[in-house]
């Protein structure tokens, strides 16, 4: 181990030890005892130590516990603020467990970070934006959104076979996560995950079509498309000079150049230029 972390070197320090997969603080309280005792030895050479839980297993004494171990960041599974919509998913926790939770948390000097799944069983555009809007007014560091997949052999299988769930289609998911990619970035939140990490398991798994192993790319394309457009007055130009970040070519060309595409069809011709000093949704146009 000590050969490993020698050859990070200082790069240890943008790197946090995790502990995902599960919620963390409502595991057998030994065996997450331990995990941190092992943790903590190497809590020198990292920048911090982030966990994943439920709002209903935060308490102050847990945050106790977790500040005396070093932990440095606490991600809480919201999922939804909508009490209907919890209930419905069967979450074990209601609104006022996410509040309560996040607020203890911030209390106690830790980074905060939530997630939200977009179009779960009983939610719709209007439910998933208010609970970005709720997220916002708890200032979290960093959220991270997960369009909802559904899984085989599960209570939501059931409820999609027999038509009573009705999940949103690709479209309807790129269309409303763009809209929250916008409100988060006008508050600063980062958005550190949009979108399930690809595996062989989740494709072969999962029912619909709703899934894309590339969601936040379409996301992202999206939201330079309806920028340019928003932007751009005057497509008899012959030619329209863009200004982006270097590193948003592929963000305001498209998958497989599909936005350079319709722009071409509605008459831009795109003279693509640089600036440095934009983010990475920035742009002007000459």
């Amino acid at each position: 181990m000590s050969e490993a972390l020698d050859k990070v070197g200082e790069r240890a320090r943008n790197i946090e030890i995790a502990f995902f997969g599960g919620s963390f603080t409502a595991i057998d309280r030994e065996y997450m005892l331990s995990l941190l005792q092992a943790a903590n030895k190497f809590i020198d050479f990292f920048g911090g130590i982030r966990i994943s839980t439920r709002p209903d297993y935060i308490d102050n004494e847990i945050l106790e516990i977790l500040a005396k171990y070093k932990v440095t960041s606490i991600e809480l599974g919201a999922q939804s603020t909508d009490e209907e919509v919890l209930a419905l998913n069967d979450r074990g926790h209601g609104r006022r467990d996410i509040f309560v939770a996040s607020e203890l948390i911030k209390a106690r000097g830790f980074l905060l970070g939530l997630q939200m799944m977009t179009g779960l069983y009983g939610s719709d555009f209007d439910k998933d934006k208010q609970t970005a809007l709720d997220f916002i007014s708890l200032r979290p560091e960093t959220v991270r959104i997960y369009p909802t997949v559904i899984m085989k052999d599960t209570g939501l299988a059931e409820l999609y076979k027999s038509g009573r769930f009705v999940p949103y289609t690709l479209e309807q998911s790129v269309a409303l996560c763009t809209e929250l990619i916008t409100l988060f970035e006008k508050e600063n939140i980062k958005i550190i995950r949009l979108g399930l990490h690809y595996s062989d398991s989740l494709v072969q798994n999962s029912l619909g079509e709703n899934y894309h192993p590339a969601f936040k790319e379409l996301c992202e394309s999206k939201l330079m498309l309806e920028k340019f457009l928003a932007l751009a007055k005057f497509p008899e130009k012959r030619e329209t000079r863009v200004f982006i970040n270097p590193k948003s070519l592929s963000k305001l060309l498209g998958q497989k150049k599909t936005n350079l595409h319709k722009l071409e069809g509605l008459g831009y011709k795109l003279k693509i230029e640089f600036d440095d000093e934009l983010d990475k949704y920035g742009m002007y146009i000459l």
